[in-house]
């Protein structure tokens, strides 16, 4: 569903990224893996939008989206789950999920009962403010919020980031659970090598905005991997 191909990004005259390449396919979970710095979080921003490319292609569905803005890219299917979750703290948690209903066709505008199954402590806080929130259930509701707008493509940069055990393991079993239905892709950024590496069906390996390692977990070696993400 989603290929880059030879993508470069720049901040400024700083090069984040050369020459990266990878894709994302429904009913899989692609991780990116690194050390802090290497252009994880840069890959999220170029697939999404939110920061131009400088050269290469971003081929959605089929359908060159480099030059598409953000918005245009969530219209076409595409949810991100932003590193620090960023939801709306002063709005409650279901004006926080309905906040996805801009995208969606009038008709759709509701949020899907699968929410609460998927994150039940949300639903008994609907009418509680976003920032009087545990760090963890804000993640759930990050999350959740992606989910709403019914995307085809879940961008995830550091879900399990300042979270406590209990609630990653259940994020774990969200993602998992999002994977096996087997109607979106799912790109994931994550420090936390085990958990990643448990969920992913292929990684990319980055160090210094470059693809040093990629390939399905039975073509890996696991203990190679680690080496280049805790070097």
């Amino acid at each position: 569903m989603l290929t880059i191909t030879d993508i470069a990004l720049h901040y400024g005259e700083a090069i984040a990224l050369r020459g990266v390449s990878l894709s994302a396919r429904r009913g899989a979970v692609t991780c990116l893996l690194g050390r802090n710095g290497v252009g994880k979080t840069s890959v999220l921003r170029a697939v999404t939008g939110m920061h131009g490319i400088s050269g290469g292609s971003i081929l959605w569905e089929g359908e060159e989206i480099a030059h598409l803005p953000a918005w245009e890219r969530a219209r076409r299917g595409i949810a991100t789950v932003p590193q620090g979750r960023d939801i709306f703290p002063l709005l409650s948690v279901r004006e926080n999920l309905q906040t996805g209903f801009s995208l969606l066709p009038r008709g759709q505008r509701r949020i899907p009962e699968e929410i609460f199954a998927i994150f039940p402590v949300l639903g008994d806080m609907l009418d509680r403010r976003g920032g009087d929130l545990s760090g963890g259930q804000q993640q759930q509701l990050a999350i959740a919020r992606a989910l709403v707008t019914r995307p085809r493509l879940l961008v995830l940069d550091e879900p399990t980031e300042g979270i406590q055990p209990s609630i990653i393991k259940d994020i774990g079993r969200v993602i998992a659970m999002l994977r096996d239905r087997g109607d979106m892709a799912l790109l994931l950024v994550e420090q936390y090598f085990e958990f990643a590496y448990d969920l992913a069906d292929s990684v990319v390996v980055l160090d210094r905005g470059q693809v040093v390692a990629q390939g399905t977990i039975g073509t890996l070696d696991r203990q190679e991997v680690r080496r280049h993400v805790m070097l």
